[in-house]
């Protein structure tokens, strides 16, 4: 495992995020799925993330991307979802047809952290630390 680092600390984050089109319309192919990881990859470096995998289904992306202790996730994908949905819709005039009013991207969506260790692992390994004797609970 590869941990990255600034001047002052260590840090792994990756993410798994999940953007599902609005009312599950399957507007996505190949090309519709590249241009949304081109535009993807385009704004990611601004707010310091880097693209680790994408596919897509026909109605929704999985991203897992790496992210810096000073990203502003939730600004991120705001900025990620509003341009996206505006270039898609511009670049491929069929997906309006596909979709209910001018609504690209649902507006919730799926955001998980990946670790290397399971929550179990990562619980027994706290739990482990420090003198058991005044250890409360």
């Amino acid at each position: 495992m590869k941990l990255d680092k600034n001047a002052h600390s260590v840090f792994l984050l990756d993410y798994h995020v999940v953007f599902v089109v609005k009312y599950r319309r399957k507007v996505f192919d190949n090309n519709i799925s590249e241009r949304a990881k081109e535009i993807f990859e385009h704004i990611s470096p601004k707010y310091n993330i880097v693209l680790e995998e994408w596919n897509h289904d026909e109605d929704h992306v999985h991203i897992l991307f790496r992210a810096h202790p000073k990203t502003e996730i939730s600004k991120f994908i705001n900025a990620y979802k509003s341009a996206s949905s505006r270039l898609l819709k511009k670049e491929f005039p069929s997906i309006r047809k596909k979709l209910w009013k001018e609504h690209f991207w649902s507006q919730s969506f799926c955001l998980l952290t990946t670790g290397g260790a399971s929550i179990d692992v990562i619980k027994k390994y706290i739990e482990s630390q420090g003198d058991k004797s005044t250890k409360k609970g």
